[in-house]
């Protein structure tokens, strides 16, 4: 069996440097993070009634932080993932309506679709159950699916921050 992209780590020297991060270094990677939760809370705020709906992109934006350049937090694999999961418990709530029924198909699907696309992100399944357990209407995916796209960038500025604290270090040991 081949190994899966989304389960494995970074390179092994993106990953010494990220070890090596003193107190400010840290606070300036959290502050991406932080500052996509808190657009999207407003973005939801101003759009949506729907808060909770968006509360796994938080977790989504910390794993990102936490580490980067690890399979789970590509872009691929979380747009996969969370775009999957927000249709599948959407999908169940449409069919079996909300309740604990739909969640748990919601789940089960959602588990097996990142197992089987190799896009494997822990935090689409509460966004699976969100969808699924909610009660509201089909416009919340679209708003979504838009805010998956800035955590999405999320992805490509921590890249970026990492990438240029690298060679930050390099040069002053």
């Amino acid at each position: 069996m081949t190994e899966q992209e989304s389960l494995r780590p970074g390179d092994r020297a993106t990953r010494r440097v990220r070890q090596r991060l003193h107190l400010k270094g840290e606070l300036m990677l959290a502050a991406l993070p932080t500052a996509t939760v808190l657009l999207v809370l407003f973005m939801v705020e101003v759009l949506s009634e729907q808060r909770l709906l968006f509360a796994s992109l938080a977790s989504s934006a910390f794993l990102i932080y936490l580490d980067p350049e690890h399979g789970t937090n590509r872009v691929r694999t979380l747009v996969i993932s969370q775009l999957a999961a927000a249709f599948i418990g959407l999908a169940g709530f449409v069919v079996l309506g909300p309740g604990y029924q739909a969640a748990a198909v919601a789940m089960v699907l959602t588990i097996l679709l990142m197992i089987v696309t190799d896009a494997v992100h822990p935090p689409a399944v509460s966004t699976a159950l969100s969808f699924a357990l909610r009660a509201g209407d089909e416009s919340n995916v679209a708003l979504f699916g838009l805010a998956v796209a800035i955590t999405a960038g999320l992805v490509l500025m921590q890249r970026a921050a990492m990438w240029m604290m690298g060679r930050y270090a390099a040069t002053n040991p």
